[in-house]
């Protein structure tokens, strides 16, 4: 990952950037199980001798149906997170209006925590405790191990669908347009899908980008191995 500028308006830009969350665990979640499931049915129905109908309608149907359940759950959780976040947030500001200096010896002490002692300690407790939104936003992080921003549930769901829709078709384009040996292009296709997103995974982490790729192959090589192995003890040829 390329090192950002420090210069002042380098910085400023950069901070006024972070406005929510990053989804990148959503689309990389969406994706990856997108490619894996549709490819698993692929598989197992490839497997067990089905005709390419059958592939199509199980494939698109898991495309849509899974995707959106996925979706779905993936609002739910974010929700969950959201909703005990804003539980969190009004117990502080009831323990703040109940026991002020309860509250700001915790600070304190979380500060001192991080390294500050004598007039720099004091100084940052004032400041602080001075403005409630920050005094709170400090709790949450360093009390409770929250994330600096609030989730955004919609925006989370709306990722993993898309994410979980654009990887999810590729398994199928080959029985689609149709082209000859649609199965063995699917699984080629559906490899280079795996390598792709573990390779731009890797982005934003510290694993070389062809150890998440092979990491990201296997994973979904893996599922479909299994589900054409169950496939075939079924075969109706």
């Amino acid at each position: 990952m390329q090192d950002h500028g420090h210069g002042p308006e380098e910085i400023a830009a950069r901070l006024a950037g972070r406005q929510g969350p990053g989804h990148l665990r959503d689309a990389v979640y969406g994706a990856i199980d997108g490619a894996v499931t549709t490819f698993a049915i692929v598989a197992g129905v490839a497997g067990s001798g089905l005709p390419v109908g059958a592939i199509l309608v199980l494939g698109l149907a898991n495309v849509l149906a899974d995707g959106f359940s996925m979706a779905a759950g993936n609002y739910a959780g974010t929700k969950a997170d959201g909703d005990h976040r804003g539980r969190l947030r009004a117990r502080e500001e009831r323990h703040i209006r109940l026991y002020p200096e309860g509250e700001r010896e915790e600070l304190r002490q979380i500060l001192a925590i991080k390294g500050l002692t004598g007039e720099a300690l004091d100084s940052a407790v004032e400041a602080i405790a001075s403005n409630q939104a920050m005094w709170i936003d400090t709790m949450l992080t360093d009390e409770y191990g929250l994330g600096p921003t609030e989730p955004e549930p919609v925006k989370a769901a709306w990722i993993t669908f898309l994410a979980f829709l654009a990887a999810g078709l590729l398994p199928l384009v080959p029985f689609i347009l149709p082209v000859p040996n649609a199965f063995a292009v699917s699984a080629g296709v559906t490899s280079l899908t795996f390598v792709l997103i573990g390779a731009i995974k890797s982005r934003w982490s510290l694993a070389r980008w062809w150890v998440s790729a092979l990491e990201t192959l296997v994973i979904g090589g893996t599922a479909a191995a299994i589900a054409y192995f169950v496939g075939g003890l079924f075969n109706v040829g």
